[in-house]
C-alpha cells in the first residue's frame, strides 16, 4: 500500500466518482489489512498478494465482525450492493496509486462473488440453525 494521504486520495476519488460513500473506501482498506493478517496466519501463505476472491472473503468476515446484523444497512448507506462494487472501489484505489495489482487482476475478479443477502443477513436470521456465522455459497 502507498504512503499517500489516504483521506485526501479518497476525497479526490469521490470528486470524480461519487458512486460509493467515502466510508466504503476506508472500510475496504481496513478489510484488506484484516485479510492480509488472516493470510499471514494461514499455512498456505502467498507472496503478500491478495486475489479478488480472498479479499471478498476477508471483506465478508470483517464486515460481519465489525457491523454484525447492521452490515447490510451500512453497505446500502455507502451504495455498495454487490461484490463488483468492492472491485470498483479497489480499482479506484489502484488507479490513484494506493493499492497495487498484478497484470492478471481486474475488476471482473469480483463479479462472481457472493449474494449479499445470503452473506450478510442469513448469518443473523432466526431461521439459521445455530445463529452462528456461516459461509455463504458462491454464485
Amino acid at each position: 500500500m502507498s504512503e499517500k494521504n489516504f483521506p485526501e486520495v479518497v476525497n479526490e476519488i469521490h470528486e470524480k466518482d461519487a458512486r460509493y460513500g467515502k466510508g466504503a473506501y476506508f472500510f475496504v482498506r481496513e478489510a484488506l489489512d484484516h485479510t492480509l493478517k488472516s493470510i499471514d496466519k494461514s499455512p498456505k501463505k502467498d507472496s503478500g498478494h491478495v486475489s479478488g476472491n480472498q479479499l471478498l472473503d476477508g471483506i465478508r468476515e470483517f464486515a460481519l465482525d465489525r457491523f454484525g446484523p447492521m452490515t447490510m444497512t451500512v453497505l446500502e448507506h455507502w451504495q455498495v450492493n454487490k461484490c463488483r462494487d468492492f472491485g470498483d472501489i479497489v480499482f479506484n484505489l489502484v488507479e490513484y496509486g494506493i493499492l497495487g495489482r498484478t497484470d492478471n487482476d481486474s475488476p471482473e475478479d469480483f463479479d462472481k462473488g457472493y449474494d449479499f443477502r445470503e452473506a450478510f443477513e442469513k448469518p443473523f436470521s432466526p431461521n439459521s440453525s445455530t445463529g452462528d456465522k456461516q459461509e455463504p455459497s458462491r454464485n
